[in-house]
């Protein structure tokens, strides 16, 4: 974790916001997201950001928010944090908890990984990056979330014996991630067959996105378990 300064200097490949929002999302994200959201600069613990709470876990892109609203319904003694750099996403999140009553979310509108760098170590049990835009073009595949960088990153913000989730339907992203994560030392890949990684796990939430089935293979899910230090 560093204390300097929000860097402003990265920048951010992909749509920031999409169709004009309805009077209700601006009407929230005007009144409810200052309230949800958190300061642009300096430490940020989510221990401090959801306080009273056992277990943490992120979520990077959320994108339309139904599994980060679905996984906080469903467990409403873990703090949930969800970061979404897409503004309708956003609204849609805060329309989810305002609809459930939840009291366990924080998001924010940003880019993930600035924020996961203001992070102390070990400051998350669970960690889902699902369906991350796969950029496919070779030439833009440093814009993709998971590099060395943002990789030794999840693993620094996970406590010994926390999950990491990667899912995508595109093969190229597969392709792309699984080699860049088995090579952090910190990552134990906890699949012992195909099917550990072709299923769905027992505890996902399938998204109005991942239903559409854009990408070109079926979805694979990969999951890392941080090792002890």
């Amino acid at each position: 974790m560093s204390d300097a300064p929000h860097p402003q200097s990265r920048r951010l490949y992909g749509r920031a916001k999409g169709h004009p929002l309805s009077a209700r999302q601006q009407q929230l994200v005007d009144t409810m997201l200052p309230g949800l959201s958190w300061a642009d600069e300096g430490a940020l613990d989510p221990r401090a950001l959801l306080a009273g709470f056992d277990t943490h876990v992120l979520e990077i892109g959320f994108g339309a928010s139904e599994h980060l609203i679905g996984q906080a319904a469903r467990a409403s003694d873990t703090g949930f944090i969800g970061i979404e750099p897409f503004l309708n996403g956003v609204a849609k999140a805060l329309t989810g908890i305002e609809e459930h009553g939840l009291s366990n979310v924080r998001v924010k509108r940003a880019d993930a990984r600035d924020e996961i760098e203001r992070m102390p170590d070990a400051s998350f049990d669970r960690v889902f990056l699902l369906f991350p835009d796969p950029w496919p073009k070779k030439r833009h595949a440093f814009r993709r979330f998971v590099q060395e960088d943002t990789a030794a990153q999840l693993a620094r913000i996970l406590k010994p014996g926390g999950t990491l989730r990667v899912a995508t339907d595109v093969r190229v992203y597969a392709d792309w991630a699984l080699p860049l994560l088995l090579d952090v030392p910190e990552f134990s890949w906890t699949a012992s067959g195909a099917d550990d990684w072709r299923v769905a796990p027992t505890d996902h939430i399938t998204t109005r996105y991942q239903s559409k089935h854009l990408g070109d293979i079926e979805p694979v899910f990969m999951d890392f378990e941080r090792k002890a230090a």
